[in-house]
């Protein structure tokens, strides 16, 4: 390492010699990058609808690609390929679910599945995805080897590869406990052998008081809905892997909804209103459903607005090095003149510059046909372009700051959206069309968002490895146009068959699949264009959220998404959480000292990995499985009647099969590290 004068570089050898010839970009390691990404994307489609979040792929991705790699004995340049290439999946799918839903619950689509509907959600995910890519290319000297950012989750996976070197791997881990998640997760759903019931509901009350019900008195002055947490090893695994002070903080915002405000309103509402009178008709269950349906929700949606505008200014100061960096990038290219080394080949620049420009035209024919306007796809083909270009930066910044975990890409979207609506608002286009437009726009801003924060971190990986950018750079391109006529699939097949079985309120914002971040992008939309936003309520939301941050409350946008998830799921994540919590307790008191717990509960994290995706896979098998054969059969229902305790008794057999799956990994590599 050297420092010369104010600019600092980072000078190391790379793990592979730049004059080595092992095999990199094979036909055999993009083939299986692409089809873990279309794997990993589906299982992702599911987890992001039903728990509002997307789990990083990176990690599981590079430790299948160790065990695949070994197989054939391989390179390590290939697992460097089908790493980088199965990563995308996850990145495009957190594109797709925080928006394209979103068209469903403003009506504009019906039917994802429909011809029509599919090509036209698929291109936008090629537009974004592949001007992501671009763009990073375009950003990657500046970001990647001419900072000294810390890049703190490449360092890791470069970590995982090296280790695998020695032969050292987790894949038994990840393996064994997808397979344990999938027999888990088809039980719970299976016809005829149902061991396992998802939960059990129920109301009870904590005051009693006399609220007139029809012609007799019942009494009741509020209730609150208590719901067992789901007997779901993926959530427990997502709440694993972010650890127990998000997963808390997520969790309190749903005992701020359920807890506090779903009894207060059933208390307030009355004897003549409308939830009192559906409490007559259905019960207190169904009556605190609605109140957290059509209340709690869009006070939830407010809170998360201001909680997003409020996260971006806090991190105001790294969005503008971002910018900086992506305003002096050029020169960083110049820079480079000649013949540059294996190390720092990119794709032509020209290229690169015709590729863009001609993604332009599509984009422009989409919201063309969205809004009949010329003018108006004009202005918003400007607005994406822009707008990619300066998030993409802004995104790649912060993954080399803290992380793609913590890429804020739904904040950076739904600043892009509030800004094309309203564009579309000063052009007095205000019909469905212009509301499917500006989803448009962030949907190819998002996925740009999401691709350009992974391909980032995937450079930095390559890039430590030895690894040859461009050869890279062209497997994400191939894996993004092959994913993203895939994943609308996944996310077709679980609303329909959520539809079919839950008439009227399932399917895309129902209670199994919410999609919070979507749910806020149509509200918005909608609201802002079409003059339907809730507004009294969506105030309420922000105001709430203002005196969260005056109080200087841990992270309001993610109290906001608990509130906005149902209950029973945020309470999984938040035992999860403890799961963790649990282990690093436990290591303490051995002795351990930060490194090595960190390095023993990333053991924990490979089986939280295999959890989560063994359940999402299963749930979108399932979901095909509805669709396509059982429609009218009760395949995807869970437990109903008949005794209780069996199922109660093995969902808490459940929990404790994952807590020791999640656990004891940890404990034994800490141990036998220690021999």
């Amino acid at each position: 390492m050297s420092d010369s004068g104010n600019n600092r570089k980072y000078h190391y050898e790379p793990y592979v010699p730049e004059q080595s010839d092992l095999p990199e970009l094979t036909l055999r390691a993009l083939g299986v990058g692409v089809f873990l990404a279309a794997i990993l994307g589906a299982a992702n489609a599911y987890v992001g609808m039903k728990a509002g979040l997307t789990v990083a792929a990176t990690f599981p991705a590079a430790v299948i690609a160790l065990a695949v790699v070994r197989a054939w004995r391989g390179s390590i340049l290939e697992e460097n390929i089908i790493r980088t290439t199965a990563s995308v999946g996850e990145a495009l799918v957190a594109g797709a679910i925080f928006t394209v839903p979103a068209f469903v619950l403003v009506g504009y689509w019906e039917d994802l599945l429909a011809p029509g509907n599919y090509l036209e959600g698929s291109l936008l995910l090629l537009i974004g995805g592949v001007l992501g890519v671009l763009f990073v290319i375009v950003l990657r000297r500046a970001l990647v080897t001419e900072s000294d950012l810390p890049f703190p989750e490449s360092v890791a996976a470069a970590a995982i590869h090296k280790v695998g070197q020695k032969g050292a791997t987790g894949a038994s881990l990840v393996f064994g406990a997808m397979g344990v998640s999938m027999v888990i997760e088809f039980f719970k759903h299976s016809a005829g052998v149902i061991l396992i019931r998802e939960r059990i509901e129920g109301v009870i009350t904590f005051t009693r008081s006399m609220i007139p019900l029809g012609d007799e008195q019942k009494p009741f002055f509020g209730a609150l809905a208590w719901r067992t947490p789901n007997a779901s090893p993926m959530l427990m695994g997502v709440g694993y892997i972010i650890g127990p002070r998000l997963a808390a903080i997520n969790f309190s915002g749903g005992v701020l909804a359920w807890g506090f405000l779903v009894p207060l309103i059933l208390m307030i509402n009355g004897p003549e209103g409308a939830i009192t009178a559906l409490a007559a008709k259905e019960g207190w269950g169904a009556a605190a459903g609605e109140a957290w349906s059509n209340i709690v929700r869009p006070v939830a949606v407010g809170a998360m607005l201001v909680g997003a505008v409020y996260t971006l200014y806090g991190m105001r100061s790294q969005l503008l090095a971002g910018i900086t960096k992506a305003a002096g990038d050029l020169k960083a290219m110049k820079a480079g003149t000649g013949r540059p080394s294996r190390y720092e080949h990119d794709l032509p620049v020209t290229a690169i510059g015709v590729t863009i420009a001609l993604m332009v035209i599509p984009t422009f024919l989409i919201y063309w046909h969205f809004t009949g306007d010329l003018v108006a796809a004009a202005v918003l083909a400007v607005v994406m372009i822009a707008a990619g270009f300066l998030f993409c930066a802004v995104a790649g910044y912060l993954v080399g700051l803290i992380g793609s975990s913590s890429n804020p890409i739904s904040g950076l979207t739904l600043s892009t959206l509030i800004l094309a609506a309203g564009l579309m608002v000063i052009l007095a286009e205000t019909g469905p069309g212009s509301i499917a437009a500006v989803l448009g726009v962030a949907t190819v801003v998002c996925c740009a968002c999401g691709i350009g924060g992974d391909m980032m971190q995937d450079l930095k990986v390559g890039h430590i490895l030895g690894g040859t950018p461009s050869k890279m750079q062209l497997g994400e391109i191939i894996s993004v146009v092959v994913v993203s006529f895939l994943l609308i699939a996944p996310i077709g097949y679980l609303h329909a068959a959520d539809l079919r079985l839950h008439p009227g309120v399932g399917g895309i914002g129902g209670e199994d699949l919410p999609a919070p971040q979507a749910g806020l992008m149509a509200m918005l939309s909608k609201g802002i264009i079409g003059g339907e936003m809730a507004w009294p309520l969506v105030f309420v939301g922000a105001v709430f959220a203002m005196g969260m941050i005056l109080i200087k409350a841990p992270s309001p946008m993610l109290i906001a998404v608990g509130m906005y998830l149902p209950l029973q799921s945020t309470f999984a994540i938040f035992i999860g959480g403890l799961f963790r919590w649990l282990v690093d307790w436990l290591l303490e008191r051995r002795g351990a000292t930060a490194e090595q717990i960190e390095e023993a509960g990333g053991r924990g994290v490979l089986v939280a990995s295999g959890l989560i995706a063994g359940e999402a896979l299963t749930g979108v098998g399932l979901a095909v499985w509805v669709i396509a054969s059982y429609a009218d059969g009760p395949i995807w229902a869970p437990f109903e009647g008949g005794s209780q305790v069996i199922p109660t008794v093995l969902m808490v057999g459940v929990f404790a099969a994952v807590a020791g799956m999640l656990i004891l990994p940890s404990l034994r590599h800490f141990t036998d590290s220690r021999k």
